[in-house]
């Protein structure tokens, strides 16, 4: 089997992160995506492999949002170009992309006009601020409307410091899965009335998901909670230490009655349990800073791996290794939870990240490594019926590639 979405065609006009995230799990879970590219340089992403460091000989950043896909170059600026993607929408499940509004409409490919033409499309837009509003077409990244609007990167900046710096494509690859399931539903929506409909997301709406906990309680409360302090967090219990070595843990004990004892315990203080600064949580949080500069004398004197087996030995003892990205690489659980995918490549086979979505009865697996620039092109062309002199004729004016 070829996944869930076997038999589904998506036509994307993607560029960087967002809408390739999600045509990138629609491949994996089946969908035959062929992406549009205007010539030049294509989809800008393609560029990555040059803007990291240097001129490298793989791009494994486009690869992993690209995988699976079928690449055509047409110029849309011109009638025959036009021609070709309205013809590939004609015969489409799934339009998407995450183009500025403004810019689809120009080219006769806003939601309306495909729409009515296409009644059976789903049309996805995800946009950077929503697709209504005074900012509709205001372009953004991630770390703009996802980390920086929404409120994420404020809600982790420490007084006096700066805000932090967000992960390439953290935003991005939540909305592409957003969109993901979105499309999925109005698929199965479509299996019950046959009619197609507009699914749109955006890196704003993204964030502020991600952020409901904290946005939910201040619409309740009309508070904010406060950002957190490791040296005066006010549940000891689920906060960061450092061992003897200077690498990170975290103790995850969310339900202070539950997992205080356990913790007690470990440290080698099971009368804290008793002790009135400690034995209630309103009285540990009084006393948190104090405590907790106990606890990172007690944890400074055993390793990480030390420090895991006594935890491991307590049931209600939760954690885990604050890791690098090479630890992760190794990590066996990481393994055994499908963390990772091998795409063919030639003769070979490259390992990516995998998208976090499994299926027991309609398994997925990856196809092929990130099509080249216009990739296929010709075979793209020769399936929608245009002979070798329409495609050479395409060419010669610069339309294709």
């Amino acid at each position: 089997m070829g996944g869930p979405l076997e038999g589904i065609k998506v036509i994307e006009m993607g560029v960087w992160v967002a809408a390739p995230a999600a045509g990138a799990i629609l491949a994996d879970w089946g969908a035959d995506v062929i992406k549009i590219e205007p010539p030049g340089i294509g989809d800008p992403a393609r560029m990555f492999q040059y803007t990291l460091g240097g001129d490298l000989p793989i791009n494994p950043v486009f690869d992993n949002d690209n995988r699976s896909k079928r690449s055509i170059v047409a110029d849309l600026r011109t009638p025959e170009g036009l021609q070709i993607a309205l013809d590939l929408i004609s015969e489409a499940d799934v339009f998407l992309s995450n183009v500025r509004p403004a810019g689809l409409a120009r080219l006769g490919l806003g939601p309306e006009e495909l729409m009515t033409r296409f009644p059976r499309l789903i049309y996805t837009s995800l946009t950077g601020y929503g697709n209504k509003g005074p900012e509709a077409d205001r372009a953004a990244y991630d770390i703009a409307a996802f980390w920086s609007r929404s409120g994420i990167a404020h809600s982790l900046t420490q007084p006096g410091s700066h805000p932090p710096h967000q992960r390439g494509g953290m935003g991005d690859h939540n909305a592409g899965l957003a969109a993901a399931a979105g499309i999925s539903a109005a698929l199965y929506s479509r299996e019950k009335t046959g009619e197609g409909q507009i699914v749109t997301t955006s890196l704003l709406r993204e964030g502020i998901f991600t952020l409901s906990f904290d946005l939910s309680f201040a619409l309740g409360y009309g508070m904010s909670i406060q950002i957190g302090n490791r040296k005066t967090m006010g549940n000891p219990a689920i906060n960061n230490y450092c061992d003897s070595e200077g690498d990170y843990f975290w103790i995850v004990g969310l339900e202070g009655e539950r997992h205080w004892p356990p913790l007690a315990r470990a440290v080698g203080h099971p009368e804290w349990v008793e002790d009135p600064r400690y034995s209630e949580p309103r009285a540990r949080f009084e006393n948190a800073e104090g405590l907790i500069a106990q606890l990172d004398e007690i944890f400074a004197t055993k390793t990480r791996e030390e420090w895991g087996k006594i935890f491991d030995a307590e049931e209600d003892l939760w954690w885990a290794p604050v890791q690098s990205i090479a630890e992760v690489i190794e990590d066996p659980q990481v393994e055994a939870a499908g963390g990772w995918v091998d795409v063919p490549d030639g003769q070979t086979t490259t390992r990516l990240p995998a998208t976090p979505v499994d299926f027991s009865g309609t398994p997925w697996a990856p196809r092929s490594m990130a099509p080249g620039h216009g990739e296929h092109t010709e075979e793209i062309l020769n399936n929608l019926g245009r002979s070798e002199a329409d495609i050479e004729s395409l060419r010669t004016k610069g339309i294709v590639k």
